[in-house]
């Protein structure tokens, strides 16, 4: 396969059974350029895709305080695996006529209950995170529930340089960004990386640079 845009659009596009639903993933490191992959997808198809990220399923600050791992925030036990299951499940099943889904506002860095409307004309769901490939006892039995798993691979220079900005542009010092992308950010993307040969597909980094900075 010649690995561009335009024929990941047609890859997705033929996921989708006749009259049915399917969820496809996108998996990567802090960084790699998956949400902006998922929604440049996403718009593509209107009504007929719908992006659910999995960032809906961060514990919330409280919990992460009440559980010692608020200085951990992002790594696999700072989420909600059972409860994103649970959600691709009930979207599979394709019996509603609408389902809302968490989002993530990453001005107050917060999972956000009921944001998303999922509607029935959505066939293709597109939902992105870092652990779709984990191969943990909690995570695992999310790969069966995807019928593909793409794998966002963004070199490791420009993904951290993105981080960084994105850490700064939300609310962190320059200081504070850089640490924490040089030190809890890299440490999961290690844990991360480690998921890649899992994966149906790698999105290399020429698509992923030409999504996030399209030609003029």
């Amino acid at each position: 396969m010649n690995i561009t845009f335009e024929a990941l659009v047609e890859r997705a596009r033929s996921l989708v059974p006749a009259g049915g639903r399917a969820v496809l993933g996108i998996a990567g490191a802090p960084g790699a350029g998956k949400t902006t992959l998922a929604e440049e997808l996403a718009s593509r198809f209107g009504s007929w895709a719908a992006h659910v990220p999995m960032d809906g399923f961060h514990l919330a600050d409280v919990e992460l305080s009440r559980l010692g791992r608020r200085d951990r925030k992002g790594a696999p036990d700072t989420f909600d695996p059972l409860g994103y299951a649970a959600l691709l499940r009930r979207l599979l099943a394709d019996e509603e006529d609408v389902i809302y889904a968490p989002g993530f506002e990453r001005v107050i860095e917060q999972p956000v209950a009921g944001t998303i409307p999922v509607v029935r004309e959505a066939r293709l769901i597109i939902s992105e995170g870092n652990y779709l490939l984990l191969d943990d006892p909690l995570w695992r039995p999310l790969r069966d529930l995807f019928t593909e798993v793409w794998y966002a691979d963004l070199d490791q220079e420009t993904r951290i340089s993105r981080l960084i900005s994105r850490h700064v542009r939300f609310g962190k010092d320059l200081s504070a960004a850089s640490e924490w992308a040089t030190g809890t950010d890299e440490r999961n993307a290690v844990l991360i990386a480690a998921t890649r040969p899992r994966a149906d597909l790698v999105v290399p980094a020429s698509v992923i640079h030409r999504v996030g900075n399209p030609p003029a």
